[in-house]
């Protein structure tokens, strides 16, 4: 595996509580890196060779900012281009935003994300500029808005397999395969032969939560690297022999039912829905690669799963 980018969830402890969220972030949840860890993280990652861009994300990464601020300036030291994903929060005016921002402009950071949709309810009117996106145009911070819209079935794939990915419709995986699929349109079980999103096979980025589990997909796990080393699990991936992954690879979510013989509906809104609920029915016998607790919403869940 030929790692480039690497996207730290510095906490799943989020403030609010979104409907279509991957992790499902909230007040109720669990889990936050230390100084320490991420120190260990980043130079793990060095070691590695090949990663050349760390991102920040959640929960909310501004809830922990101390901790925030040291960890990109840590980052950018060993040579990373570093990146934040935060949902504005933070941002009650252009000054506050600017004395927030500082900090994270003086310590490296490159570029901003934010959520800027009705469920982190930082809509704007369509012409008023969000606090913190002035803020970052003041400070000449790259920033960009992630504009999740309305759940309505179908998720338009104009993105690139494996990359980050900007906004769009929802993906029907963690709350909102719990929350958000009901009277949407939906497609046969058995047309849902690929993972429209993530490059399992080859993956470029991968994501790491605050209990030390590497992610290829929110909540398909390949190893913990407070147990075994970065670059160990990463040579060591063989999607093939992955329980998860490799079906995944050969023939989408529908495989991974027909591998594991998995009770199903007829219809799901789409592949994710889908791979979702079957690796749901499938983490009492793949605990180590289907967790943790936290990314299949089961507050206060378990330390880790690698």
């Amino acid at each position: 595996m030929e790692l480039t980018g690497l996207h730290i969830l510095l906490t799943y402890i989020c403030n609010y509580e979104c409907d279509h969220c991957f992790v499902w972030g909230s007040p109720n949840q669990t889990g936050t890196l230390t100084l320490a860890q991420l120190d260990n993280v980043l130079r793990q990652a060095k070691q590695v060779g090949t990663v050349s861009e760390v991102y920040f994300e959640g929960g909310e990464a501004f809830l922990f900012y101390p901790i925030l601020v040291e960890a990109v300036r840590d980052a950018k030291k060993l040579g990373f281009r570093v990146g934040l994903v935060s949902n504005g929060y933070w941002a009650t005016g252009v000054e506050d935003a600017w004395h927030w921002l500082q900090p994270l402009v003086a310590a490296g950071l490159d570029r901003l994300e934010l959520s800027l949709d009705t469920y982190h309810r930082t809509a704007t009117n369509g012409t008023a500029v969000h606090p913190a996106v002035a803020a970052a145009e003041e400070l000449f911070l790259s920033v960009d808005a992630i504009v999740v819209e309305p759940p309505r079935g179908r998720r338009s794939l104009d993105e690139t397999l494996g990359e980050r990915l900007s906004g769009g419709g929802v993906m029907f995986r963690g709350r909102a395969a719990a929350r958000l699929t009901e009277g949407l349109p939906r497609q046969p079980w058995s047309i849902l032969s690929h993972c429209p999103y993530e490059d399992l096979a080859h993956p470029r980025r991968i994501h790491l939560d605050p209990l030390g589990n590497l992610h290829l997909c929110q909540g398909i796990v390949i190893g913990n690297l407070f147990v075994r080393p970065l670059k160990l699990i990463l040579a060591e991936y063989d999607p093939a022999h992955h329980p998860i992954a490799g079906p995944l690879v050969r023939g989408g979510p529908s495989a991974l039912v027909e591998n594991y013989n998995l009770a199903h509906e007829r219809d799901y809104v789409d592949a994710c829905h889908l791979c979702y609920t079957a690796r749901v029915q499938l983490r009492s016998r793949f605990p180590q690669e289907l967790g943790p607790d936290q990314m299949y919403g089961i507050a206060g869940g378990s330390a880790s799963v690698g």
